[in-house]
This record gives structure tokens, C-alpha cells and sequence, in this order.
């Protein structure tokens, strides 16, 4: 009966990581998220920029201006939308030159892969073009838009490059499709200011008025946007630094302190680790259930924000509901548990600690991000739920989203990972090689191999705060802060979109 048991799970174990691997090598040739945030808060602060210098003190609005807004903001836009625009361009070159007719699937997705690339240029290129003129450099946007306009007769945004260059082109030449086109594929800043443009050459002052007025209001809204995703993880970084010299100062005093009184008594073996990780979570989890509501045809996507929020919202309870089953059922033959395990308070004060362990992740994520940036290079894919909520404009869906990503995937990540994996794995590796797997494995199972990286680091802080706090409130709060900053972060820059 146990060789059966073994050859089960070393077959749903091969099966899962067979699939697993496939994700991951999917992934490769999805954009990341990071490339649009970044363009996301310099949209917002070109909004801010039209913000008038009489609504403010002299003194402050040159303070804002500096601190928030930077030098020359035009001229930093201008140098970061060029910049995406380039590594789109890269990763466009990379996928057609790896174009082999037929298309097999494989192929086919590097066919989508590049389309959407070539799409995202084109978009990028009706701003570059704009932020040009803002430079003065009117020659170089109409060869920008002129590009747009010979790349594809047929793209939405070939009528909007011809619309623009016709409205800087000396003498102007007012298309009859000019506003309804700016209005439809340019969106904030970008928006404003070919309608500006559009007014004045039809000299449409009763058009132009509320447009400005509507700008001037959206500029003093967007500067609290910007404090908010700026200012607050800047001050908290400053407290994370002094945080860690802090932690390091005490590792150095207390260093020969035993080891051993960071471990926990494991009275399961690796099947029960392997059968919880594999059948519990991954198999289960990531691939019956999926497999399952594909066949019941059950799709919410059709329905609109909120039935998507409703269908993550209910997948990641069942999710988490079978795995969490198939952890119970898999030590119940050990209850009751020897001292430490599961304990949600654990010995020391888990507020303090899931509280500094937030503000120690945040310059060492911020530093790792820029390495994982260089890395990959706007590539590997992301977690899907974060451009939902980017673009999500219900409140009611947003709430949902949120409750998701703030309070469900931290309750039950935490308990498989830190809670049972990380303590498990103490059995065979020493403390810190448990974080190191525990963290990895955490990483994977996001199916991202450009966020492998970064959450390995998330992971391997939430391990090191459980272990010295030993209680899972603590791990528990660091990772629903994480979320719900990040969360927060995306509705702002989200709502600046508009």
C-alpha cells in the first residue's frame, strides 16, 4: 500500500512539475506589469504639470514642482516612454526572428506575443510623438507619427497618428475625424493636449474653457495621487534602512546564539511535505480545479468587473479550501502537534514584527526590482490580477479584488508556506536553507518567472520574521500590508488614467 502511495505521488509529482515548467517557459514571452506602472506614475505627474502657479504660494509650488515633479518632467517623460519603446522594440525583434511557418502552438503564441508588441509601439509612439512637441521638437513627432501611420494602414491608431501630425503640420490641416479619434486612443495628459491643440486652431473657446478648467482640477487631485505613491514608500524605505542596521547590529552581538532554538520537532517525513506541496497545493489547486470549471464551462469573464471579482474571489477559496483540507488530513495522524506549530500569536510581538518586517522589505524589494528589471527587460510575465485592477474602474469589483489579494492569499499562503512548508523543511536543512526553499517555492508557484526573483526575496523576509516571531499573525500582517499597498498603489495610478 505505501509503494502504491509513493508511485502516485511520484507521478502527480512529475506531472506537476512537467506543467509547472510550462507555465514558467509561457510566461517568457508575456510583458511585464513594471514597464506600465512606471509609464502609469509619469502620466500621472505630466497631469500634474498643468497645474497652474497661482493656485499655490510661490514657495510652494516651487517645492511641489521639485520634489514631486522633478527638473524638467517633459523631458523625463519623453526619456522613459523611449526607453519602453526600446525594449518593445527588443523583445518585438526577438519574436519575429524566432517566427517559423507553419505555426504550431508554441509558434502561435510567439505570434500573439509579437502582434501585441507591435500594438504597444504604436501606442507608445502616439505619446512619444506628443511629448516631442512638448520639446519643441515638432520634426522628430510628425517622423514619429509618420511611422505609426506606415506601419499598418488597418491599426486604430494609424487615424489618430494621421489626425495628430495634421494638427502640428505647418500650414495645420484639421482632419474631420481629429477629435473623436483623440478622444477614443489618447487618454489623460496625452488627451488634453491634442484636444488643446484641436480648439485652438477651430478657436473653440467655449470647448476650451472647461477642458482647462477640468485639467487645473485634475492637476491639484493628481498631486496628492503623487505624494501618496511617492513620498509615503520613499519615507518608509528611510525607516526600512535604519531598521536593518538596526537588525544587523543585533545578528553581530547575538550571533553564537544556539541555532537550534530557531527549529521546530517535524514528526512527518518528505512524503507528507511532497503530498501536501504536490496533491494539496499544486495539483489540486492549480491544475484539477481549473480543469474542473473549464469543463462545467463556468466563465465570469463575460460578465463584466464584477463577475470576475466574484469568479477569483470564489477560485482562490476553493483553492485554498482543498489544500488546506488536504493538510489537515495529511497530519492528522499527529495530532496533537508538538509545541510551536500553527501558532498564530507565537512568542514575541507579532505587531511589531509583521509591522517592521513591511518597512525592511521595502528598500530591499526597491532594490531588487531594479535588478530584476535589468534582467529581464520588460518580460517573464506578471501576476494577471494586477493589470485587472489597473484598468478596473468598479468600486464594488476593486473591494472584491482586494479582499482577495489583502486578506485571503495572505491567511492561506502563509499558513501552507511559513505556517507548514518552512517548518517542515527545518527536518532536513538548516534554518536559513528552509527560508531560502520555502521562499523559492513560494516564488514558483506564481507561475512568473520574472517575478521569481523578487517574491523569493518577499518570501525569505516572511520566513525570517515567522521564524524569529514563531507566530503566523506576524508573517500573516507583513504579506496583507504588501498586498494592500500594492493594491492601493494600483488604484491610484489606475484612476489617473482617466
Amino acid at each position: 500500500m505505501n509503494n502504491l502511495k509513493r508511485i502516485i505521488l511520484s507521478v502527480i509529482t512529475l506531472v506537476v512539475v512537467v506543467l509547472l515548467g510550462s507555465s514558467l517557459f509561457a510566461s517568457l514571452g508575456e510583458p511585464q506589469i513594471s514597464d506600465r506602472l512606471e509609464l502609469y506614475q509619469t502620466d500621472l505627474v505630466l497631469r500634474a504639470t498643468e497645474l497652474d502657479p497661482k493656485s499655490l504660494p510661490e514657495s510652494q509650488f516651487t517645492a511641489v514642482r521639485k520634489n514631486l515633479l522633478g527638473e524638467n518632467p517633459f523631458k523625463t517623460a519623453l526619456e522613459a516612454y523611449q526607453e519602453v519603446r526600446k525594449s518593445a522594440q527588443t523583445n518585438l525583434d526577438k519574436f519575429q526572428a524566432q517566427l517559423i511557418l507553419p505555426l504550431t502552438d508554441p509558434q502561435r503564441q510567439l505570434f500573439k506575443a509579437s502582434q501585441q508588441q507591435q500594438d504597444l509601439i504604436r501606442q507608445l509612439d502616439l505619446r512619444i510623438g506628443l511629448l516631442q512637441v512638448k520639446e519643441n521638437q515638432i520634426p522628430a513627432a510628425l517622423k514619429t507619427w509618420e511611422t505609426v501611420r506606415s506601419q499598418s494602414e488597418d491599426s486604430p491608431q494609424t487615424a489618430t497618428a494621421a489626425a495628430l501630425a495634421g494638427l502640428w503640420s505647418d500650414p495645420p490641416q484639421l482632419l474631420p475625424n481629429a477629435e473623436p479619434q483623440i478622444q477614443k486612443h489618447l487618454e489623460g495628459w496625452f488627451r488634453y493636449q491634442g484636444l488643446t491643440r484641436l480648439y485652438q486652431l477651430q478657436q473653440r473657446t467655449d470647448a476650451l474653457a472647461p477642458l482647462q478648467a477640468n485639467a487645473q482640477a485634475n492637476a491639484q487631485e493628481t498631486l496628492v495621487k503623487l505624494a501618496i505613491v511617492s513620498a509615503v514608500p520613499a519615507i518608509g524605505s528611510v525607516i526600512g534602512i535604519f531598521l536593518l542596521i538596526g537588525f544587523g547590529v543585533q545578528w553581530w552581538r547575538h550571533r553564537r546564539v544556539e541555532k537550534r532554538s530557531l527549529t521546530w520537532e517535524v514528526p512527518w517525513t518528505w512524503e507528507t511535505i511532497l503530498q501536501v506541496l504536490m496533491v494539496g497545493f499544486f495539483f489540486s489547486g492549480q491544475i484539477a480545479l481549473p480543469l474542473l470549471i473549464k469543463a462545467l464551462g463556468i466563465d465570469f469573464s463575460a460578465f463584466g468587473g464584477r463577475a470576475s471579482a466574484v469568479n477569483t474571489l470564489i477560485y482562490y477559496v476553493l483553492m485554498a479550501t482543498s489544500a488546506l483540507t488536504i493538510l489537515y488530513l495529511s497530519i492528522k495522524q499527529y495530532l496533537p502537534l508538538p509545541e510551536g506549530w500553527f501558532r498564530p500569536t507565537g512568542k514575541r510581538n507579532w505587531f511589531i514584527w509583521g509591522l517592521g518586517g513591511y518597512f525592511v522589505a521595502l528598500p530591499l524589494m526597491l532594490l531588487v526590482s531594479v535588478v530584476n528589471q535589468q534582467i529581464w527587460q520588460g518580460q517573464g510575465g506578471s501576476n494577471p490580477l494586477l493589470q485587472i485592477v489597473l484598468e478596473e474602474g468598479d468600486p464594488v469589483a476593486l473591494g472584491m479584488f482586494f479582499f482577495t489579494a489583502a486578506i485571503a492569499a495572505p491567511v492561506f499562503e502563509e499558513i501552507l508556506f511559513r505556517g507548514f512548508l518552512l517548518p517542515s523543511l527545518t527536518r532536513y536543512f538548516p534554518v536559513s536553507g528552509a527560508i531560502a526553499l520555502s521562499s523559492l517555492i513560494f516564488a514558483t508557484a506564481h507561475l512568473s518567472l520574472s517575478e521569481i526573483l523578487p517574491l523569493t526575496v518577499l518570501g525569505a523576509i516572511l520566513g525570517f520574521v515567522y521564524t524569529r516571531s514563531r507566530g503566523l499573525l506576524s508573517s500573516i500582517m507583513l504579506h496583507s500590508l504588501w498586498n494592500s499597498v500594492t493594491m492601493i498603489g494600483l488604484f491610484i495610478l489606475g484612476s489617473g488614467m482617466d
